[in-house]
Protein backbone atom coordinates (compact mmCIF):
# COMPACT_ATOMS: atom_id res chain seq x y z
CA UNK A 1 0.00 0.00 0.00
CA UNK A 2 1.64 3.18 -1.09
CA UNK A 3 1.44 6.35 1.59
CA UNK A 4 -0.16 8.43 -1.32
CA UNK A 5 -2.99 5.78 -1.22
CA UNK A 6 -5.81 5.83 1.47
CA UNK A 7 -8.70 3.66 2.40
CA UNK A 8 -10.04 6.40 3.81
CA UNK A 9 -9.76 7.30 7.55
CA UNK A 10 -10.65 4.28 10.44
CA UNK A 11 -12.01 5.44 13.79
CA UNK A 12 -10.42 3.28 16.30
CA UNK A 13 -12.11 3.60 19.79
CA UNK A 14 -9.72 2.55 23.55
CA UNK A 15 -6.87 3.10 20.84
CA UNK A 16 -4.56 4.22 23.25
CA UNK A 17 -3.23 0.59 24.51
CA UNK A 18 -3.38 -2.96 24.21
CA UNK A 19 -5.97 -4.01 21.17
CA UNK A 20 -6.91 -1.07 20.10
CA UNK A 21 -3.27 0.73 19.83
CA UNK A 22 -2.61 -2.27 17.90
CA UNK A 23 -5.65 -1.93 14.98
CA UNK A 24 -4.20 1.75 14.84
CA UNK A 25 -0.98 -0.06 13.55
CA UNK A 26 -2.20 -2.63 11.34
CA UNK A 27 -4.69 -0.30 9.62
CA UNK A 28 -2.33 2.35 9.23
CA UNK A 29 -0.15 -0.31 7.27
CA UNK A 30 -3.75 -0.82 5.07
CA UNK A 31 -3.48 1.99 4.43
CA UNK A 32 -6.04 3.57 6.49
CA UNK A 33 -5.83 7.35 7.63
CA UNK A 34 -7.08 7.18 11.46
CA UNK A 35 -8.78 9.28 13.87
CA UNK A 36 -7.66 7.60 17.43
CA UNK A 37 -10.20 8.31 21.06
CA UNK A 38 -9.54 7.29 24.50
CA UNK A 39 -9.99 8.95 27.52
CA UNK A 40 -5.70 9.43 27.28
CA UNK A 41 -4.77 11.97 25.54
CA UNK A 42 -1.06 11.00 26.94
CA UNK A 43 -1.08 7.99 25.59
CA UNK A 44 -3.13 8.66 22.54
CA UNK A 45 -0.15 11.05 21.58
CA UNK A 46 2.10 8.14 22.48
CA UNK A 47 0.64 5.30 19.87
CA UNK A 48 0.29 8.57 17.07
CA UNK A 49 3.96 9.35 17.65
CA UNK A 50 5.05 5.65 17.03
CA UNK A 51 2.21 5.34 13.74
CA UNK A 52 3.97 9.02 12.17
CA UNK A 53 6.19 6.69 10.44
CA UNK A 54 3.55 5.41 8.22
CA UNK A 55 2.94 8.25 6.32
CA UNK A 56 -0.51 8.22 7.54
CA UNK A 57 -2.90 11.21 8.85
CA UNK A 58 -3.53 10.66 12.60
CA UNK A 59 -5.91 12.23 14.72
CA UNK A 60 -6.48 11.81 18.43
CA UNK A 61 -9.38 12.73 20.13
CA UNK A 62 -9.35 12.66 24.17
CA UNK A 63 -13.15 11.18 25.08
CA UNK A 64 -14.15 9.32 28.42
CA UNK A 65 -16.74 7.11 26.60
CA UNK A 66 -18.61 5.97 29.44
CA UNK A 67 -19.96 9.97 30.07
CA UNK A 68 -22.98 10.61 27.34
CA UNK A 69 -21.56 13.86 26.30
CA UNK A 70 -18.33 12.28 24.85
CA UNK A 71 -19.91 9.70 23.03
CA UNK A 72 -22.66 11.97 21.76
CA UNK A 73 -19.52 14.03 20.75
CA UNK A 74 -17.90 11.08 18.96
CA UNK A 75 -21.12 10.36 17.53
CA UNK A 76 -21.65 13.55 15.82
CA UNK A 77 -18.16 13.27 13.93
CA UNK A 78 -19.04 10.15 12.57
CA UNK A 79 -22.08 10.94 11.39
CA UNK A 80 -20.82 14.36 9.49
CA UNK A 81 -17.35 13.08 8.64
CA UNK A 82 -17.92 11.34 5.25
CA UNK A 83 -13.78 10.49 5.04
CA UNK A 84 -14.54 7.66 7.64
CA UNK A 85 -14.93 4.61 5.98
CA UNK A 86 -14.18 2.31 9.18
CA UNK A 87 -14.60 2.08 12.70
CA UNK A 88 -13.51 -0.41 15.47
CA UNK A 89 -15.63 -0.32 18.28
CA UNK A 90 -12.95 -1.57 20.75
CA UNK A 91 -13.34 0.68 23.88
CA UNK A 92 -14.54 -1.67 26.69
CA UNK A 93 -14.58 -2.45 30.44
CA UNK A 94 -14.85 -5.38 32.13
CA UNK A 95 -15.69 -6.80 35.65
CA UNK A 96 -14.14 -10.29 37.20
CA UNK A 97 -15.29 -10.04 40.89
CA UNK A 98 -18.12 -11.07 42.62
CA UNK A 99 -21.56 -9.81 41.37
CA UNK A 100 -22.62 -9.13 45.51
CA UNK A 101 -19.30 -6.86 46.15
CA UNK A 102 -19.18 -5.40 43.22
CA UNK A 103 -19.89 -1.41 42.71
CA UNK A 104 -23.34 -0.79 41.06
CA UNK A 105 -21.99 2.54 39.46
CA UNK A 106 -18.80 0.40 37.94
CA UNK A 107 -21.41 -2.14 36.67
CA UNK A 108 -23.25 0.61 35.27
CA UNK A 109 -20.37 1.93 33.79
CA UNK A 110 -19.54 -1.01 32.15
CA UNK A 111 -22.82 -1.44 30.86
CA UNK A 112 -23.10 2.26 29.17
CA UNK A 113 -19.75 1.95 27.86
CA UNK A 114 -19.95 -1.68 26.70
CA UNK A 115 -23.64 -1.79 25.28
CA UNK A 116 -24.74 1.94 24.78
CA UNK A 117 -22.02 3.64 23.56
CA UNK A 118 -21.06 0.83 21.23
CA UNK A 119 -24.46 0.68 19.63
CA UNK A 120 -24.87 5.02 19.44
CA UNK A 121 -21.50 4.84 17.20
CA UNK A 122 -22.21 2.00 15.47
CA UNK A 123 -25.72 3.32 14.30
CA UNK A 124 -24.39 7.01 13.83
CA UNK A 125 -21.65 5.46 11.36
CA UNK A 126 -23.64 2.95 9.09
CA UNK A 127 -25.93 5.52 7.34
CA UNK A 128 -23.22 7.38 6.15
CA UNK A 129 -21.33 3.74 5.02
CA UNK A 130 -24.78 2.73 3.49
CA UNK A 131 -25.14 5.73 1.68
CA UNK A 132 -21.32 5.72 0.02
CA UNK A 133 -21.86 2.07 -0.71
CA UNK A 134 -18.24 1.42 1.38
CA UNK A 135 -17.32 0.58 4.58
CA UNK A 136 -16.09 -1.20 7.34
CA UNK A 137 -17.33 -1.93 11.69
CA UNK A 138 -15.94 -4.14 13.13
CA UNK A 139 -17.39 -4.51 16.74
CA UNK A 140 -15.43 -6.45 19.90
CA UNK A 141 -16.85 -8.98 22.02
CA UNK A 142 -14.98 -11.99 23.84
CA UNK A 143 -15.48 -15.64 23.92
CA UNK A 144 -17.12 -15.11 27.29
CA UNK A 145 -20.06 -13.89 25.35
CA UNK A 146 -20.46 -17.83 24.92
CA UNK A 147 -19.66 -17.87 28.56
CA UNK A 148 -22.09 -16.64 31.34
CA UNK A 149 -20.80 -18.88 33.93
CA UNK A 150 -17.64 -16.49 33.41
CA UNK A 151 -16.82 -13.27 34.74
CA UNK A 152 -19.82 -12.88 36.91
CA UNK A 153 -22.09 -12.43 33.94
CA UNK A 154 -22.89 -9.06 33.85
CA UNK A 155 -19.27 -8.47 31.62
CA UNK A 156 -19.95 -11.61 29.32
CA UNK A 157 -23.84 -10.25 28.92
CA UNK A 158 -22.56 -7.26 27.54
CA UNK A 159 -20.38 -8.85 25.12
CA UNK A 160 -23.37 -11.79 24.29
CA UNK A 161 -25.33 -8.34 22.97
CA UNK A 162 -22.07 -7.17 21.11
CA UNK A 163 -22.88 -10.70 19.12
CA UNK A 164 -26.38 -10.57 18.99
CA UNK A 165 -25.96 -6.59 17.88
CA UNK A 166 -23.51 -7.46 14.88
CA UNK A 167 -25.40 -10.42 13.87
CA UNK A 168 -28.63 -8.29 13.31
CA UNK A 169 -26.63 -5.62 11.45
CA UNK A 170 -25.34 -8.63 8.71
CA UNK A 171 -28.94 -9.45 7.51
CA UNK A 172 -30.00 -5.62 7.75
CA UNK A 173 -26.55 -4.92 5.83
CA UNK A 174 -26.65 -7.46 3.02
CA UNK A 175 -26.15 -6.21 -0.39
CA UNK A 176 -25.62 -2.49 0.65
CA UNK A 177 -21.04 -2.57 0.26
CA UNK A 178 -20.85 -2.36 3.72
CA UNK A 179 -18.65 -4.93 5.91
CA UNK A 180 -19.06 -5.92 9.00
CA UNK A 181 -17.53 -8.01 12.06
CA UNK A 182 -17.49 -9.23 15.68
CA UNK A 183 -14.52 -10.50 16.80
CA UNK A 184 -13.96 -13.19 20.28
CA UNK A 185 -10.93 -12.74 21.76
CA UNK A 186 -10.02 -14.94 24.57
CA UNK A 187 -7.53 -13.98 27.38
CA UNK A 188 -5.64 -11.14 26.02
CA UNK A 189 -2.28 -9.58 26.78
CA UNK A 190 -3.82 -6.00 27.35
CA UNK A 191 -3.89 -3.98 30.62
CA UNK A 192 -8.06 -4.78 30.46
CA UNK A 193 -7.52 -7.53 32.97
CA UNK A 194 -5.45 -5.34 35.14
CA UNK A 195 -8.73 -2.40 35.40
CA UNK A 196 -10.71 -5.53 35.87
CA UNK A 197 -9.79 -6.79 38.95
CA UNK A 198 -7.87 -9.74 38.15
CA UNK A 199 -4.10 -9.10 36.89
CA UNK A 200 -3.60 -11.29 32.92
CA UNK A 201 -0.88 -12.43 35.20
CA UNK A 202 -2.86 -14.46 37.07
CA UNK A 203 -4.18 -16.57 34.40
CA UNK A 204 -2.70 -19.60 32.84
CA UNK A 205 0.06 -18.48 30.21
CA UNK A 206 -1.37 -20.72 27.91
CA UNK A 207 -4.72 -19.30 27.16
CA UNK A 208 -3.18 -15.84 26.84
CA UNK A 209 -2.85 -14.98 23.19
CA UNK A 210 -0.22 -11.54 22.55
CA UNK A 211 -2.81 -8.06 21.56
CA UNK A 212 -0.26 -8.13 17.92
CA UNK A 213 -1.68 -11.95 17.36
CA UNK A 214 -5.16 -11.73 17.91
CA UNK A 215 -5.52 -8.44 15.95
CA UNK A 216 -3.76 -10.41 13.12
CA UNK A 217 -5.76 -12.96 13.41
CA UNK A 218 -8.98 -11.57 13.26
CA UNK A 219 -8.21 -8.96 10.62
CA UNK A 220 -7.40 -12.45 8.81
CA UNK A 221 -10.50 -13.60 9.35
CA UNK A 222 -12.08 -10.28 7.78
CA UNK A 223 -10.25 -11.13 4.53
CA UNK A 224 -11.91 -14.24 4.42
CA UNK A 225 -14.77 -13.22 4.84
CA UNK A 226 -15.90 -13.92 8.38
CA UNK A 227 -18.92 -12.47 10.17
CA UNK A 228 -17.86 -14.10 13.98
CA UNK A 229 -13.86 -14.48 14.50
CA UNK A 230 -12.74 -16.46 17.01
CA UNK A 231 -8.77 -15.88 17.01
CA UNK A 232 -8.29 -18.90 18.85
CA UNK A 233 -10.57 -21.21 17.82
CA UNK A 234 -8.66 -24.01 15.54
CA UNK A 235 -11.65 -25.65 13.99
CA UNK A 236 -14.50 -23.12 12.51
CA UNK A 237 -17.15 -25.70 12.43
CA UNK A 238 -17.22 -25.68 16.04
CA UNK A 239 -18.77 -22.21 15.97
CA UNK A 240 -21.01 -23.69 12.96
CA UNK A 241 -22.33 -25.97 14.97
CA UNK A 242 -22.98 -24.20 17.76
CA UNK A 243 -24.95 -21.58 15.35
CA UNK A 244 -26.29 -24.35 13.90
CA UNK A 245 -28.00 -25.53 17.42
CA UNK A 246 -28.95 -22.22 18.51
CA UNK A 247 -31.17 -22.10 15.04
CA UNK A 248 -32.06 -25.64 15.07
CA UNK A 249 -33.94 -24.42 18.74
CA UNK A 250 -36.09 -21.66 16.67
CA UNK A 251 -39.26 -23.72 15.69
CA UNK A 252 -39.89 -24.60 19.24
CA UNK A 253 -39.49 -21.74 21.32
CA UNK A 254 -42.55 -19.97 20.66
CA UNK A 255 -46.14 -22.12 20.63
CA UNK A 256 -49.66 -21.44 21.76
CA UNK A 257 -49.59 -24.68 24.15
CA UNK A 258 -46.72 -25.37 26.55
CA UNK A 259 -44.63 -28.14 26.15
CA UNK A 260 -46.15 -32.16 26.64
CA UNK A 261 -43.52 -32.37 29.37
CA UNK A 262 -45.18 -30.34 31.52
CA UNK A 263 -48.00 -32.04 31.90
CA UNK A 264 -50.91 -29.06 31.56
CA UNK A 265 -53.40 -29.83 29.67
CA UNK A 266 -55.99 -27.77 27.28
Amino acid sequence: MSAFTSKGTALVTGASTGIGAVYADRLAKRGYDLILVARSQEKLSEVAARLKSTGRSIETIAADLTKAEDVRRIAERLRTDSAITALVNNAGLGSAGKLLDSNIDDLESMIYLNVTALTRLALAALPGFVTRKNGLLINIASVVALAPDLLNGTYSGTKAYVVNFTQALKTELEGTGVTIQVVLPGATATPFWAKAGRPVEDLPSEIVMAAEDMVDASLAGLDQHELVTIPALPDPTDWEKYDSARKALGPNLSRRKPAARYGIQA
